[in-house]
């Protein structure tokens, strides 16, 4: 019987190894790829459009979504988690890089990071259920209306 490491203890990498072999299989892997092809199509021109929406030039969206990836996918999360650019924060990111640049839109990502984490360790997620249906649906809406009525402007040149 071949051993591995010092004393017959497997390295760590070899047990990672090991671990994916048994869970990890081709089909999972055919059916990362194609999500990931997916993912791709539509988080591109969105990550664009929202930079534009934002103040900002398209390549800083793509530049945004691309490390956006890598940290989600270093990170990890659950099953039921999406992550990826949404258009709620173009009301509030717009008047900032307006005012105060790229600059400022970077203390304003830091910012929110800062009390997201300590929101969740917290655990503040879970007053959500105290937030009536209505309310988040009026807020969706307002937000809705308000990007709407922000790229009229662009829409008629």
């Amino acid at each position: 019987m071949k051993t591995h490491g010092i004393n017959g203890v497997r390295p760590f990498s070899a047990l990672i190894d090991a671990c994916w072999r048994e869970k990890y299989t081709l089909q999972r892997f055919i059916h990362d790829i194609i999500a990931g092809i997916t993912v791709g199509i539509i988080a591109i021109p969105l990550a664009m459009a929202l930079a534009i929406a934002s103040g900002v030039p398209p390549q800083y969206g793509l530049y945004t979504s691309a490390i956006a990836g890598i940290v989600i996918a270093v990170s990890g999360g659950s099953r039921y988690s999406v992550s990826g650019p949404t258009a709620a924060f173009v009301v509030i990111l717009y008047p900032v890089s307006q005012q105060f640049g790229l600059s400022g839109l970077l203390v304003a990502t830091l910012l929110s990071g800062v009390f997201l984490l300590l929101m969740g360790l917290c655990r503040f997620g879970r007053l959500i259920e105290y937030i009536p249906l209505s309310v988040t649906l009026g807020f969706t809406s307002g937000i809705a209306i308000t990007i709407g009525t922000m790229q009229i402007k662009d829409f008629f040149g």
